[in-house]
């Protein structure tokens, strides 16, 4: 059964532009680095009702199943990027269900 992990970000008032348009890439670039990762894709926050809590961005990956996911998360290239984005976060969310 296919599983969607999905992953909310909140930046720190202090980060800038180009440093969240580099961690955008390098998010959408883990695509291409794990084979586990079926499709990514991911877009900023356009709703008008207002609920977001200061979430910006959405990332949205499937994984053929399970095993998939379970390979993805200790993956060297995921943990590396993990390292990058960690200090630029004021909060973090992150939902996995299956489809």
């Amino acid at each position: 059964m296919p599983i969607r992990h999905l992953v909310l970000l909140k930046f720190k008032a202090t980060v800038t532009a180009p440093e969240i348009q580099a961690i955008e890439a390098e998010f959408a670039g883990l695509r291409s680095k794990i084979s586990a990762v079926q499709s990514l894709e991911w877009g900023t926050n356009n709703s008008p009702e207002g609920l977001a809590k200061g979430f910006t961005h959405c990332f949205n990956l499937t994984f053929a199943d399970d095993a998939g996911r379970a390979a993805y998360l200790p993956h060297p290239d995921h943990l590396a990027f993990v390292e990058i984005l960690k200090p630029t976060l004021d909060d973090v969310l992150v939902l996995d269900y299956a489809v």
